[in-house]
């Protein structure tokens, strides 16, 4: 069953005005969630209901998942990787103020990968088929389900006064200085920084996931074409 991109499209209009508007906080804390578990496998949120990510999953196989298609820049295996890199360091390491899951429990080791930023700017196709090839795709489901999950935690505790407040400096500072950000994709900084936290909750966990799943549809149905 083909699901509703419409009606989320919807929904994020309706979620972007909950959030930049004074009204029930607690509202829009639960819309934010629905939205965020539709671009997270079912797993994540517990919701019985499919979302999109489980939508790219579903009959992937492994070499599906790694293969980056003639004319597409990426594979799955990259784009659920940049993902969850970049929901772990705005969620993480923006809006809640804490440690990314990344830095935590070895996963650079468990992914079996050597790059820690989110693959912006500085990754040419060879160090995209390098990632696709080498990730440990069990370890990139659970690093992403932590994630996922992480962002959930951190939203419910939000208060209505944080959700104008802007990105603390020293937080984006922390990201070059990890090597989460490189010094060539400075601009995601400046771009961050010029966000409130409602706004950081508008992007990258929710539109930025969107997007790129739908990026990942498209790698899947074109890798099965090529196998037809």
């Amino acid at each position: 069953m083909e699901l509703n991109r419409k009606h989320w499209n919807e929904q994020q209009k309706l979620l972007r005005q909950a959030l930049t508007k004074s009204g029930d906080h607690q509202s829009a804390i639960n819309l934010f969630l629905r939205q965020h578990a539709m671009v997270h496998r079912a797993e994540m949120s517990q919701m019985e209901v499919r979302s999109f990510a489980d939508e790219v999953w579903q009959d992937a196989s492994d070499e599906m998942v790694r293969s980056v298609p003639p004319k597409l820049e990426h594979s799955i295996a990259w784009i659920i990787w940049h993902l969850a890199r970049i929901e772990d360091m705005t969620m993480n390491g923006l809006l809640a103020g804490k440690p990314q899951i990344f830095h935590q429990d070895d996963w650079l080791r468990r992914l079996n990968i050597t790059v820690q930023h989110s693959g912006n700017v500085v990754m040419d196709d060879a160090d995209v088929t390098e990632l696709s090839q080498a990730i440990d795709l069990d370890a990139l489901k659970s690093y992403r389900l932590a994630v996922g999950r992480s962002t959930q935690e951190a939203v419910q505790s939000l208060q209505p006064e944080e959700l104008k407040q802007k990105v603390d400096p020293a937080h984006l500072q922390e990201l070059l200085n990890n090597g989460s950000v490189m010094k060539e994709a400075s601009d995601l900084l400046t771009y961050w920084g010029n966000l409130t936290k409602a706004g950081l909750l508008l992007m990258p966990p929710t539109r930025h996931n969107f997007i790129h799943l739908n990026e990942a549809l498209k790698v899947k149905k074109k890798c099965y074409g090529l196998r037809s």
